[in-house]
């Protein structure tokens, strides 16, 4: 932080955030230039969490700064009785967010005012259902977890999960997402309205095709016609979205108050951004590409170097740092051991599986991401990047061991990598500290981790994330070595034998 920004900080009476109180906030502070009482809404967004309000509210605010996209505005939603507490806080703030860019040359801080309300979160979703179905509403955007698709062991839809069950016996009262948006796309339809573009924002390859399964899945259960319709008239661009945003926690908070600003739910964040949208909106969208949105019909490449490298990367080093109790992505690049590993993998066995992009070799995107992950300001926990590894392995790490198993390439830093998950799924750091539950399926993972540490194949014998890798002999051997070794000598000694050769 520049010494200028200090001495207005010291300088600067708390301020709690609200639009009337905008005008006082200090003078470091940027804040809405666009008068936000004459925004209208064109996005429903379900999700508030801090990776969409750093992001895709953020480049809203950037279009509404240049007088674009005011009628585009998001109205917040939840599915979940947790997203209660976020809304409460929101809305006594009239929807405001501070957003704290960490970055060791310096620290800004800017309001952004895209997101102008926030629904009420019931067990019906009927407010949701009803806000979805206003043709004004032209786009509906998701950040729900990688995991919170409905996919089952070979990412097709999962039709017998008892919420999806739910929502097809009971249509207009829904517990899921998806339900209420095939409600509100039912009610469009027989109004005569077109549909609205149904756009993930989550890290998944090809997230607007895993989007549109989930949505044709649950809506041909419930009724063929509207299926139909759907498919026809409504679209689903893939997107691929990037940026480290930390959960916040009382640190943060007092962070925003020694900026001068009182805010209940504060975001912190890099000073990187990048987001590749494929143009398939069926009901227009804003002219995102004049707030520096990539528009490609090559978003995969896009997609995959960033899952492969950076979230691929993330679970490299989140288990490993578990273990060794590094507490940040931060600290476990610090960690020569850690940085040694993590360097390793990627150059030898997943960076050979990605395809430049325009302007970015895989190489190039690696250094990126190595500074990134390496900000000593930006306090991502290890926890945080290892929680849901039951989505986020077979999502970002096992296709890479299939490409790389199919090119008869190396996949040893990958099969240490996968026993490091299941040796952190054991729920003991090697201090003999416990790890608390950090999945959905922890118990599971659990069972089959404290098993594995006697047999380790079974593991692998969890088809529904490793599908047939079990029957790979090159595979499994590797892992069932390495998770042999972990249980032995320890992660940083696995890591020497690793990076020895």
């Amino acid at each position: 932080m520049d010494e200028l920004m200090k001495d207005q900080i010291s300088e600067s009476p708390l301020t709690k955030l609200s639009n009337a109180t905008l005008a006082e906030l200090p003078s470091h502070v940027s804040r809405p230039s666009y008068d936000r009482s004459k925004l209208r809404p064109g996005i429903v967004h379900i999700g508030l969490g801090n990776f969409h309000r750093a992001h895709q509210a953020w480049y809203l605010h950037r279009l509404m700064e240049q007088g674009l996209a005011h009628d585009w505005a998001i109205i917040g939603a939840g599915v979940r009785p947790g997203d209660a507490a976020m809304r409460e806080k929101l809305l006594a703030q009239d929807c405001l967010t501070t957003l704290i860019e960490l970055d060791p040359s310096g620290t800004s801080v800017e309001i952004i005012g895209s997101m102008i309300d926030f629904l009420p979160v019931e067990e019906t979703n009927a407010a949701l259902i009803d806000a979805m179905a206003d043709p004004a509403i032209r786009i509906v955007s998701l950040t729900i977890t990688e995991g919170g698709y409905y996919l089952d062991g070979q990412g097709g839809f999962d039709a017998d999960h008892p919420d999806i069950q739910h929502d097809a016996a009971h249509p207009d009262a829904p517990k899921t997402a998806f339900g209420a948006m095939v409600a509100a796309l039912g009610r469009r339809r027989l109004a005569g309205e077109l549909p609205f573009t149904g756009q993930c924002c989550d890290n998944l390859q090809g997230n607007g095709a895993v989007l549109r399964q989930t949505i044709l899945g649950l809506a041909q259960l419930i009724d063929a016609e509207l299926a139909d319709w759907i498919a026809d008239q409504m679209t689903f661009p893939d997107a691929m979205v990037d940026c480290i945003v930390p959960a916040t926690g009382a640190a943060e908070r007092e962070k925003s108050r020694q900026l001068g600003i009182d805010d209940a739910a504060p975001v912190t964040h890099e000073n990187f951004r990048q987001w590749v949208i494929e143009d398939k909106f069926c009901a227009g969208r804003p002219p995102w590409e004049k707030a520096g949105v990539t528009i490609t019909d090559t978003v995969h490449n896009y997609e995959a170097m960033k899952i492969r490298i950076l979230n691929g990367g993330h679970q490299i080093l989140a288990n490993i740092g578990e273990l060794l109790g590094a507490p940040t992505i931060a600290a476990c690049m610090q960690d020569s051991d850690i940085k040694s590993f993590f360097d390793s993998v990627q150059r030898q066995e997943i960076a050979p599986h990605v395809l430049a992009v325009p302007g970015m070799t895989p190489d190039a995107y690696l250094e990126l991401i190595t500074d990134r992950f390496a900000n000593p300001l930006i306090h991502d926990t290890t926890r945080r990047v290892a929680f849901d590894g039951s989505s986020r392995h077979p999502g970002f790490v096992l296709p890479v061991v299939r490409d790389a198993l199919a090119a008869n390439g190396p996949i040893d830093g990958l099969a240490l990598a996968e026993a490091l998950w299941a040796r952190m799924c054991h729920g003991t750091r090697e201090d003999g500290s416990l790890i608390e539950p950090n999945d959905p399926h922890w118990e599971q993972l659990n069972l089959a981790a404290r098993k594995a540490k006697d047999e380790p194949l079974a593991w692998l014998q969890q088809t529904q994330f490793y599908g047939d890798l079990a029957d790979d002999d090159r595979f499994a051997g590797a892992f069932a070595d390495w998770l042999t070794l972990l249980w032995s000598k320890g992660a940083r000694a696995a890591v020497h034998v690793y990076l020895d050769g």
